[in-house]
Order: C-alpha cells, then sequence, then structure tokens
C-alpha cells in the first residue's frame, strides 16, 4: 500500500527570483546570521536555536526571519560560497539584512505568503519554490498513516 500525499500551494511575494525543490528545514526561531551559524558547514550554531547543530545546506530554509546584527548577509554570502547556503529561503518578515542576506545567497527566496508557511510547511515535506511565478508548492506525506 502506497503512503497518502497531500499537496498544498502558497502564494507569495518574490524577494530573489528562481526556481528549485528539495526537502523543507523548519523552525520557528529566528535565524541569526553572525554567531548564530557556521558558514562553513551551513550549521545553526546558536546554543538556545531549536536547529542547533543541523545543517541549512541544500535544503529549503522556512523561518520567521532574521535576527541580529548587519552581518548576516556577510555569513550567508560565505555560506554561498562554502556551497553551504540553503536552495531556497522562505520566511515571514522582512527586514533589509534578511533582503541583503538573500540577494548574496544567490538563492530563491519568498515573502508575504497568502497562509503562514510555519502553519503549514514542516520539516521533512518537499518543496518546489517558483519565486518568480510567486509559488511555492509542499508535497507532505499526511502523518499518521502508514506506507
Amino acid at each position: 500500500m502506497s503512503a497518502i500525499i497531500d499537496k498544498v500551494v502558497l502564494r507569495g511575494r518574490k524577494v530573489v527570483g528562481g526556481s528549485c525543490e528539495g526537502e523543507a528545514l523548519v523552525t520557528r526561531d529566528r535565524v541569526s546570521g553572525w554567531g548564530g551559524i557556521d558558514p562553513r558547514t551551513g550549521t545553526i550554531i546558536e546554543t538556545r536555536h531549536q536547529l542547533r547543530g543541523q545543517s541549512f545546506k541544500g535544503k529549503v530554509l522556512v523561518f520567521p526571519g532574521a535576527k541580529g546584527s548587519s552581518g548576516w548577509s556577510n555569513q550567508f554570502h560565505i555560506a554561498r560560497l562554502a556551497g553551504a547556503a540553503p536552495l531556497a529561503m522562505l520566511f515571514n518578515e522582512m527586514t533589509t539584512k534578511i533582503a541583503l542576506g538573500a540577494v548574496v545567497t544567490h538563492a530563491p527566496a519568498m515573502t508575504d505568503f497568502d497562509r503562514d508557511p510555519l502553519e503549514v510547511i514542516e520539516t521533512g515535506d518537499w518543496v518546489k519554490v517558483d519565486a518568480d511565478r510567486g509559488v511555492v508548492e509542499v508535497t507532505k506525506k499526511l502523518r499518521g498513516e502508514s506506507a
């Protein structure tokens, strides 16, 4: 018997264009660039962060927004150069630091969604991001169902 699959579509605003697809990494904690990540590996190193010890490398990072200093964009730029940046970034709160960070990361980025992505997307969901069209397609395995 195959697993039951559920698909959800979100619409939002493009911050950085492009498209990609990959596994979601979701946090309700804001991400601190300076001192909160190891840009060489994409690993969250902030002591009390929900994702401490996990890497966003090659993942679609879903988070509320940025926190910390203006060093945020520098750290994400280094992550891109090291090949450790997220595939895409989906976030709720637009700030100048996250806008610049998204631009230097060169990854598709979106905000201003019709539904809160933190309420819809879970870590492990498969996410297709088409920032140019303003569309995010989420493929979920229904929780509680067996394969």
